[in-house]
């Protein structure tokens, strides 16, 4: 299913940035790659509505997108742990990979019941925590001449994704009356498309030119 590989495609672009890269990436290249995502993904979804409206009603209690995002965010949590500077637990840390990698791993076993959605807020969680840092090393890095206020899109939509994820983590059914809500009228998902396109250029645009040319991350 395309947006099975969509799904997959968006998990391994930011594990690669979160543990190949150490979470060290351009705002930039973080900007073009999140923009060309969103306008893969909603030109789909605008060409072929009649799919998009099946794969969203049985994502909420699909199992395989539930492994694939919980095990794939315990993976990038568990990585940041081991790269994080915590001086004062130091000689815990053996703890934390014991214990976070179960509840991980324990959630594909024994929470199944929207564990797609469970997954899925863990894994932006994650990412708007990506987002935060590298807006952050923006602006610190950035001379002040050329800093761009456009950097606050980042940090807005990372506050937003955050509130939303832990909302769906504690009520992950919510997702699926979303989801009710928003293919009970057939404009409705058109216009989502229609906005996330628009946003995704949006992005690029920014990537491109307002914050300079994607450079490549040090090693």
């Amino acid at each position: 299913m395309p947006l099975f590989g969509f799904l997959l495609l968006f998990v391994g672009m930011f594990l690669y940035v979160g543990i190949k890269m150490n979470n060290v990436i351009s705002l930039a290249n973080l900007s073009v790659l999140l923009g060309v995502f969103l306008v893969a993904v909603s030109g789909y979804s605008l060409a072929k509505p009649a799919a998009v409206r099946r794969a969203m009603r049985v994502f909420p209690r699909a199992n395989v997108p539930g492994y694939v995002l919980m095990l794939a965010a315990t993976a990038w949590f568990l990585w940041n742990i081991r790269i994080e500077d915590m001086a004062d637990y130091r000689e815990y840390k053996y703890w934390f990979y014991i214990g976070f990698g179960a509840v991980g791993i324990g959630s594909c076993i024994f929470l199944r019941d929207f564990l797609a959605v469970r997954g899925l807020a863990v894994f932006m969680l994650l990412l708007a925590r990506l987002m935060l840092d590298t807006q952050r090393t923006y602006m610190l890095d950035a001379p002040e001449a050329q800093m761009s206020e456009w950097r606050l899109v980042f940090a807005v939509w990372a506050y937003l994704i955050i509130v939303a994820s832990m909302w769906l983590v504690i009520s992950p059914w919510r997702m699926r009356d979303m989801i009710d809500w928003m293919l009970a009228k057939p404009g409705r998902l058109a216009a989502k498309g229609w906005f996330r396109l628009g946003f995704g250029i949006l992005l690029i645009a920014l990537g491109l030119t307002v914050f300079g040319i994607p450079d490549t991350a040090p090693e």
